[in-house]
Formats: structure tokens, C-alpha cells, sequence
């Protein structure tokens, strides 16, 4: 090579490097810029369970989540993914509607490989390509496999009653885009604490709530010196059964255990704020406080009812049901200087949001086969209305039941609750109609099925349903693929459509 040639090839050199030192440098300084993002969804809390969400019917004293809504927004209309726990996660964690895989009704039990795909990008790993440093404190319950790390075999579920101290997990939260993990898998497994991908002792259930509390406030505590944006997923595991509310909660509510346990769960979000605030990270936080599905009938809904105390508030039904008991849920967001502090919205939201507003937020595209079910909803939080792109929300039940939102009407295909809520389905008379049809603008409470009466009505929004569930997405795009072929995804649990595809009428 001669000499001008490789000075000419050094200074290319030397030109690209500088350029990418530049477009790295941008990068950290744009990531910096960004908000930290602390997502804390409670397990089982009914949206009257809030006090400041339901004021007349709610006797349980919640102040920091109060507090909460006096600095930020509440959502009044904003629901889960789904009626129960794994389907509201994973639509949380990908954007997109866990029935669109092989899950078509209830929850999964853990020991066995987990159920977002390696390959499909989550909200987690997608934060960690902007820039972020990502964790989760809490409960996962979207499986794993546990391994016994002397011979690398998988251990059975059969074989054990809770998983053992030293297992590995070789597909948890840290292969699904998150750097950090602390928590358990699900209820009936949480002695097992896991750290990271391995399983580091046994624990009493009463004992988890106060970890996954102190070990939230560690972790903001650990993140305050530094200019990496965090994203904090807190999976509470309360209210959830076992109500173990821990000796100085017992008593607290006057409404016995689940007042307590409520009373306590409260607390912890009072934690982390403080943790925020105290660390100097609250002008440049987003605080989300949720909850996964509405009050668990293990709660004693009837007995606090009794005492004046409605879980559900105005709505009916519970955990498990298709009525909005079921999955409108608590949602109060906090941005300050972007939210406005003790506002309202009354836009219709669902927790699949949290993917592409994050991508919005961060100003990125949704990556491809990502967020299929996924709007973002930054324009509300600043009190815009939400650039919307598909028709309507997807509810789904416990048993699998559908249910369709499209602005002021709810059509549900289930005859019943379609949970655990009476009437269930083997509980309606044989000659009630098919399905059910509200104008949730007059009647939220859900009690005037206007299903006979508003036939075109129907057909346009079954019709609204079936394309989005066969397009494999409800917003605009390039159609997308379910994980199962579109037979497996049945519409019509309770009894089948007529022979035309309508309804059938009385």
C-alpha cells in the first residue's frame, strides 16, 4: 500500500470512528434524557378497592395510592388484558393478547418452558436496547423450567412439591429481556425465591410481600447515582391468596384479613414513592399503579359487601367474570410535569398500551411482529386524546369467554359471566339470548342486555371481533400470525352461532 493510500485509509478510519463515537455519545445522552419507568400491578385488587377511585363504597383506607392520584391521573376506564393473572402479564409484557397462543383459558401452573416465545420482543428487552437497565421484583407467572444444576435434567412439577433451593432457571425474566430479577413464580410456589435464574432458599408466604417491598426500595436506592434510565416492573403478589397480611397489618382495616392485606399492599406503594422521592428521581419518573384483574371471591366479596365495602364499586361481576368487575381495573399514572397532578381520564385503555407507548415515549418504532395489540396512550397522560388505530378492546374471561369494547358498547359471547360469578354459564335458562349486549354509558352496571334489540349493531362488532382475531392484530399493519391455527381460537364458547354465522334469536 503506498503512503498516501494509507493515510487516506487511516483517515477514513479515523473519520468512522469519530462519527461512531459521536452517534454513541448521542445515544447515552438521548437515553439519559428519558424517564424513568416504575410499573407496580397489584394482584386481585378490585377497582373498588381504592379508595379515591370509589369514595362511597369503598371502606378501606389506601392513602398513597391517594397520594398518587393528588400528583397524577387517574384512568377511569382502563382494563387488563384479560379476567385472570398469566393473560394479563404477557399481553403487558409483548403487546399483544395472550390468546393468541396456545393459552386459550385459565393460568399456568409453572414447570414448563415459558410462554413468550424467545423471539418475540417484550416491553423489557425492548427498553434495554434504548438504553435502560430493566428489573422485575415480584411475581412472574408466565412459566419456566426449574433444573437440577448437579445432572441438568428439568425437574417435574409432580415430583416436587415446592421447587428445590439451587435449581436453575434456564428461561426466566432474565432471558425475556430483563437484567434483574427478584420474586417467585406464582402463588402456590412463592416459599421459592428465586433471584436472577436460580432458586435461593424457602421463605414463608407472609414474609413476601415485605421482600418484594424492601427489595423495590434497594433497587431505586442502587439506581440513584446513576444516568442509565430504569425500568422497574413490580408484579405485587397481593392482595392474591394466601391473605397473609404480617402481624403489625392484622387489625389495621376493621374488615378482616383482605381489608388488611389491601391496607398493607398500600403501604408498599408508599414505599417505593418515598424511595423515589427520597433519591431525587421523581421529577423524571413515570409511576404506574394497576392492578392484573378485579377482587378474587376468595376475598369474602359478600361478607365486606356486608360491611359497606363494594370491591368492585359500581360495576359488576369480579375476577375470573366477563362484566367489567372482572378487568376494569385500578390505573393511576403519575408524570410530573406531563401529567397533570389530580386529573381524570376517561379513555378507554388496556394494559397491552404499555408497549408502544414506551416505543413513543422513547421515540422508536414498535420493532416488526411486535405490539400487535398495542395503541399507545402518551396523548392521554397529557391530557390529548388517544391516536387510536384499531376499533375496539378484546376482553377475555377465565373459561376462554370473549367479549368485544368498542366505544360505549360491550358485546360479550357468553350467556352468563362466563367466570365465577352466578349466573355462570350452566346457570342461565335456556331460553335467555345467546349473548349479551351493553351501552356501558348508561348502564354500567351491566344489567340491561340489549342484545335482542340492536341486531345490526351486533353483527358489526361480532364482525369488528372476528377480523381482528383472524388478522392477528387489532391495530393497523401488516397482518400477523397467532400462534395456533385460527380454528383453535373459538369465538362461541357457551353455545354456537347459527348455522349463517349470526346469532341466534329467541
Amino acid at each position: 500500500m503506498s503512503r498516501r493510500a494509507f493515510h487516506q485509509n487511516s483517515v477514513s478510519m479515523l473519520t468512522t470512528f469519530v462519527l461512531l463515537g459521536l452517534l454513541s455519545a448521542t445515544y447515552a445522552d438521548e437515553s439519559r434524557r428519558h424517564p424513568n419507568i416504575v410499573y407496580i400491578i397489584c394482584d386481585d385488587l378490585g377497582y373498588g378497592d381504592v379508595n379515591c377511585l370509589a369514595p362511597e363504597t369503598c371502606r378501606i383506607a389506601t392513602p398513597h395510592a391517594d397520594r398518587l392520584a393528588e400528583r397524577g391521573m387517574i384512568f377511569t376506564d382502563a382494563h387488563s388484558g384479560s379476567s385472570v393473572c398469566t393473560p394479563t402479564r404477557y399481553g403487558l409484557l409483548t403487546g399483544r393478547y395472550s390468546w393468541r397462543t396456545a393459552l386459550q383459558k385459565g393460568v399456568v401452573t409453572g414447570y414448563a418452558p415459558c410462554l413468550i416465545d424467545q423471539n418475540r420482543p417484550t416491553v423489557a428487552g425492548f427498553l434495554q436496547q434504548r438504553g435502560y437497565h430493566t428489573a422485575i421484583i415480584g411475581k412472574w407467572h408466565l412459566n419456566f423450567q426449574y433444573v437440577d444444576p448437579g445432572n441438568g435434567t428439568v425437574l417435574k412439577q409432580a415430583d416436587h412439591d415446592t421447587p428445590p433451593v439451587g435449581a436453575t432457571i434456564p428461561d426466566g425474566p432474565l432471558t425475556r429481556g430483563f437484567h434483574y430479577f427478584h420474586g417467585f413464580h406464582h402463588a402456590r410456589d412463592m416459599e421459592a425465591v428465586i433471584v436472577d435464574d436460580s432458586v435461593v432458599e424457602h421463605d414463608a408466604t407472609i414474609n413476601m410481600l415485605p421482600r418484594l417491598t424492601r427489595e423495590s426500595v434497594r433497587y431505586i436506592e442502587s439506581r440513584a447515582d446513576s444516568d442509565v434510565p430504569f425500568f422497574l416492573y413490580v408484579p405485587l403478589g397481593s392482595p392474591h391468596t394466601p391473605i397473609v397480611p404480617s402481624p403489625e397489618w392484622q387489625g389495621k382495616s376493621g374488615l378482616g384479613d383482605y381489608g388488611d392485606f389491601v391496607m398493607q399492599t398500600d403501604h408498599a406503594l408508599g414505599e417505593i414513592l418515598d424511595a423515589i422521592d427520597r433519591t431525587g428521581r421523581a421529577e423524571n419518573t413515570i409511576i404506574i399503579f394497576t392492578s392484573d384483574n378485579g377482587c378474587s371471591k376468595a376475598a369474602g366479596i359478600a361478607a365486606l359487601a356486608k360491611q359497606g365495602h363494594l370491591v368492585s364499586a359500581h360495576l359488576r361481576g369480579s375476577k375470573a367474570d366477563l362484566w367489567d368487575g372482572g378487568h376494569r381495573v385500578p390505573m393511576i399514572v403519575s408524570w410530573p410535569g406531563k401529567t397533570a397532578p389530580g386529573s381524570r381520564s376517561d379513555q378507554t385503555i388496556c394494559h397491552t398500551d404499555l408497549f408502544a407507548t414506551v416505543a413513543e415515549l422513547t421515540g422508536a418504532e414498535l420493532p416488526a411482529a411486535a405490539g400487535e395489540d398495542s395503541v399507545s396512550i402518551l396523548p392521554a397522560l397529557m391530557g390529548q386524546t388517544i391516536q387510536s388505530t384499531r376499533k375496539g378492546i378484546i376482553h377475555h374471561s377465565f373459561s376462554g369467554h370473549f367479549a368485544y369494547r368498542q366505544g360505549k358498547w360491550k358485546l360479550l359471547l357468553a350467556r352468563g359471566s362466563g367466570g365465577w360469578t352466578s349466573p355462570k354459564e350452566d346457570q342461565v335458562a335456556d331460553d335467555a339470548p345467546q349473548a349479551q349486549l351493553y351501552d356501558l354509558s348508561v348502564d354500567p352496571g351491566e344489567t340491561n342486555n340489549l342484545f335482542e334489540q340492536q341486531p345490526e349493531l351486533v353483527d358489526r362488532l361480532l364482525a369488528d371481533l372476528q377480523a381482528d382475531v383472524a388478522r392477528g392484530r387489532s391495530t393497523t399493519g401488516a397482518d400477523a400470525e397467532n400462534d395456533i391455527d385460527l380454528q383453535k381460537i373459538v369465538l362461541w364458547k357457551s353455545r354456537p352461532p347459527a348455522e349463517n354465522g349470526k346469532r341466534r334469536r329467541k
